[in-house]
């Protein structure tokens, strides 16, 4: 016999939930990702929290105006990064962005450095123009002090190229020409005698021709205020690095430079920056990063102490196809550098007007000993090395330099897979023992455990009958979540973590609520009169609209917290959300089927064991009164 029209048939939604479980768990055992054995593929992607390992936050800088990087160029460098880390031989690394300046790299079960994989790697090539001291020496006036380096001084090339014998561009084997098989790592200059007056290479005072954008342009306003009219006037003024021994006046004029912080030096002119003495090394050494990224304008950058005015970059790190750490015929260790169809032809033209100093664009004072101009390999704003070039180079070539194995293998890196597109600082680096992550991991298992053991207990002593309801439910609901963590930990990569087991915890209150608002509406229904065949179904209809009320405002609570929040909230905020869309599975799927079969039974009517408490003996008096009248006479 069918059941009367509008009559609910429980099996219809209890079958739909076993189907859910079916393919849920299929997906556990079978989906892609899935291997090991039975207990590895039931085991979820857990997070460093939870198992130990490194966790690194690279927060998105910009020197210029402080705007985030797009989304294209954010996820550009997340890839790149990627890449770097998986070069390192890690397994399982995890690299993914957070808000929009943000980029989270982990690897758990391992403990390592990753703070150089998110350094910029700008690699250019630049021409060294002039040469000059930046010890802060040459800011001290002496009657015997002058502003041209000389051979025996800290400033000369010849010391200032020790620097390049440690790094030198030489010609591959298949190379032709180029540098000697050893070049000459001092690279001086012979005995230079560097002159004041302006060359087609001197600097202008103000910045390129191309705009500056406004914000520069207030910063250094900023600057000018602080260093004082007359300092920024007489540094603006020089066409040469200032020689204080012919005007001591000049010294107490630009002091004031000398108190820049490396940010304020950084939006300097690039002619402030390498004439003025009071502007030394140790400031420009710590400039932002990318301070000097524009390869389209001149630059100023040191090494071993002297500065170097340098050219546009003619070549790039975009223009380098493949670098590799190799040992050379001495068992030092070089990078190597192949470069694409197009990078070679500017490496070639870069060799060739530096071996022949086209236009004299090179001063004296940055010439080396065989009186050829140099070439500075500058990644990001350092000077790796500044090789004098002795031949036109038309094969690839190699940077050398005071690397071991893992500084050569680091530098290849960054160049094989690129320069990052935005500038990165290291915000915070965390190293998680796996014994804390055990502890943490069975510290959360037990609160959890602890939390539903609360419920049910006091599900049972309240409701008794009603209990096993809850129980059943929540045991459902705990392996919903379960299987969910496993296949989404293979799909998208979701790990937990402590704060996400704590989101779950959190999630048992929101269940406990939803029993209480059903149960306690199916009383309501009884004592108004209704038997509890025909109160179910209508406590169902009116208790499941402040069901789904309170679940929505839970769930849009989760997703705004997972929209703003980053890190370990961000991972409450989803566990959070999942467990409470699975909750709601689980009311319309097995909590008001099984209170409709549950309501059939004998036991269901018995105040004792149904949990119903006073209202059933409420309805039950008014029935027998009902049905024998001459109890009440009698």
């Amino acid at each position: 016999m069918a059941p009367p029209q509008g009559q609910m048939r429980p099996g219809r939604q209890l079958a739909v939930l076993g189907l859910i479980f079916v393919v849920l768990y299929l997906l556990v055992f079978f989906s892609g990702g899935a291997k090991g054995g039975w207990q590895d593929r039931l085991e979820p992607r857990l997070g460093l929290d939870l198992i130990g390992g490194t966790r690194l936050t690279l927060e998105a800088t910009n020197t210029v105006d402080g705007k985030p990087p797009t989304a294209a160029n954010l996820e550009e460098a997340r890839q790149i990064i990627e890449n770097r880390v998986n070069a390192y031989g890690v397994a399982e690394a995890e690299v993914v962005t957070e808000g929009n300046r943000n980029i989270v790299i982990s690897l758990p079960g391992q403990n390592r450095d990753l703070t150089n994989v998110g350094e910029a790697a700008e690699l250019r090539f630049r021409k060294v123009l002039k040469a000059t001291d930046g010890s802060g020496a040459a800011a001290q006036p002496a009657p015997s002090a002058s502003a041209t380096p000389k051979p025996s001084g800290s400033a000369s090339p010849k010391a200032t190229a020790g620097a390049g014998a440690k790094a030198s561009a030489t010609p591959s084997a298949g190379g032709q020409g180029g540098m000697a098989p050893t070049p000459s790592a001092s690279a001086s200059a012979a005995a230079p005698t560097a002159s004041a007056t302006p060359s087609a290479a001197a600097p202008s005072p103000s910045a390129s021709a191309e705009p500056v954008p406004q914000s520069i342009e207030q910063q250094r306003k900023a600057i000018e205020q602080k260093v004082g009219a007359a300092a920024w006037a007489a540094a603006s003024g020089l066409q040469a690095p200032a020689d204080l021994a012919t005007d001591p006046s000049l010294a107490d004029k630009l002091k004031p430079f000398g108190t820049l912080s490396p940010q304020e030096v950084a939006v300097l002119p690039v002619g402030i920056q390498f004439n003025v003495p009071t502007i030394t090394c140790a400031q420009l050494d710590k400039r932002p990063a990318a301070s000097i990224k524009n390869e389209n304008e001149q630059a100023v950058a040191c090494e071993a102490g002297a500065k170097y005015l340098l050219d546009k970059a003619k070549v790039l790190g975009t223009d380098v196809d493949d670098a590799n750490a190799v040992l050379d015929q001495t068992s030092s260790w070089v990078v190597s550098l192949n470069f694409t169809g197009k990078g070679q032809e500017k490496w070639t033209a870069l060799t060739r007007e530096a071996f022949n100093n086209e236009g004299q664009a090179c001063d004296q004072t940055a010439l080396g000993q065989d009186g050829k101009c140099r070439v500075a390999v500058v990644l990001d704003n350092e000077i790796v090395s500044s090789p004098e070039i002795q031949g036109v180079l038309t094969g690839d070539s190699q940077i050398t330099g005071s690397f071991d194995n893992k500084t050569a293998n680091t530098l290849a890196s960054q160049l094989r897979y690129g320069a990052l597109p935005v500038t990165f600082e290291p915000q915070e680096q965390q190293n998680v023992t796996a014994t804390l992550g055990d502890s943490h991991l069975k510290a959360g298992l037990l609160a959890a455990g602890i939390g539903m053991l609360l419920v049910i207990i006091y599900s049972f002593f309240y409701y008794r009958l009603l209990g096993s309801v809850i129980f059943l439910s929540l045991v459902l609901s705990a392996l919903l979540v379960f299987g969910a963590l496993v296949v989404l930990g293979r799909s998208i990569g979701f790990t937990l973590t402590l704060a996400g087991i704590a989101g779950m915890i959190v999630s048992l209150g929101v269940a406990a609520d939803s029993f209480v608002i059903y149960f306690e509406r199916l009383k309501d229904e009884i004592r108004e009169g209704r038997s509890p065949r025909s109160a179910v179904p209508r406590a169902w209809v009116r208790a499941r609209r402040t069901i789904i009320s309170a679940n929505a405002i839970t769930l849009m609570s989760a997703v705004v917290l997972y929209i703003v929040s980053v890190g370990a909230v961000k991972g409450f905020a989803f566990a959070l959300g999942l467990a409470t869309v699975l909750d709601l599975v689980v009311v319309f799927l097995f909590r008001h089927p099984i209170m409709t079969m549950f309501a059939r039974t004998r036991a269901f009517l018995s105040p004792r064991v149904s949990g119903l408490g006073r209202a059933l003996p409420a309805r039950s008096a008014e029935q027998a009164t009902a049905r024998n009248p001459r109890v009440k006479e009698a």
